[in-house]
């Protein structure tokens, strides 16, 4: 049965319902369908699809979430292709989007996140499951009790160049829900910065990403030398940019980050 549906950026795209054959480009949207029990359907993910482990051993890779192996996606023939705006390349996507059915996402909230996860029930079919997931979810972060102090907050994805997240992107408003204020909200996406530049915003917080640079210990001195009483720490990047079913694991990490 053909069904229409349309994908956050305004799209409309047509596919048999309910997919039998999906890949996803998206490692937190891939989890997702791990998680809405869609193990026979989901028949290839990329190479940073780490969760499930099971999947990551398993299932077709079909390249990174930038470098898309095209000619392996067309010998799978999905019916059905879970995209992201940002995290894939538009090119490569437009190009999937002449012979697949590419369903894309756009996520900066918490709200367009628990959008994606009903949509997503909804073309695959699980409706009834993601409903329940976004109901967790809302409900963990309902009960959170957010910072009792707004500190000031500047959180690194990159380094050399140094790079850290503006007020549009899904990590700022993470910060934000658990009640802190990045210094860099006024910013736009992914800012390279200097450490001259992080001095004069003076943050009382600087969190390190584990990802997409896996920060370490090193990096927190080369930070605390510009900002000695700053307070650094590394933290799970998953938690903060994971905008899928882990959000679900998120609610225990941040309440215990805001203590």
């Amino acid at each position: 049965m053909k069904r229409i549906f349309s994908d956050m950026m305004g799209r409309e795209i047509e596919i048999n319902f309910p997919p039998r054959r999906i890949i996803s480009v998206v490692p937190s949207q891939t989890e997702l369908l791990y998680d809405l029990g869609l193990e026979n359907e989901v028949v290839g993910i990329t190479k940073f699809c780490v969760h499930p482990e099971s999947w990551f051993r398993t299932k077709e890779r079909i390249g990174g979430t930038k470098k898309l192996n095209i000619e392996k996606i067309r010998s799978l023939q999905p019916d059905l292709i879970i995209a992201n705006k940002e995290e894939n390349e538009q090119a490569q996507i437009e190009e999937l989007a002449k012979e697949f059915p590419v369903w894309i996402s756009d996520i900066q909230t918490l709200p367009q996140a628990l959008q994606m996860m009903q949509v997503v029930g909804l073309i695959t079919g699980t409706e009834h499951k993601a409903n329940e997931i976004v109901d967790e979810i809302v409900t963990g972060f309902t009960n959170l009790h957010t910072a009792s102090q707004p500190k000031r907050v500047a959180y690194f994805i990159w380094y050399n160049p140094w790079m850290t997240v503006g007020g549009d992107t899904f990590i700022s408003s993470m910060i934000k829900t658990i009640g802190w204020q990045n210094v860099y909200v006024g910013a736009t996406r992914y800012p390279e910065v200097d450490l001259q530049d992080l001095k004069e915003k003076d943050p009382e917080l600087v969190l390190l990403s584990s990802e997409p640079y896996p920060f370490k210990e090193k990096h927190i001195e080369e930070i605390k030398a510009e900002l000695p009483n700053a307070d650094v720490r590394l933290v799970d990047g998953e938690m903060f940019s994971w905008y899928g079913s882990r959000m679900r694991e998120a609610i225990a990490y941040m309440q215990n980050l805001v203590k």
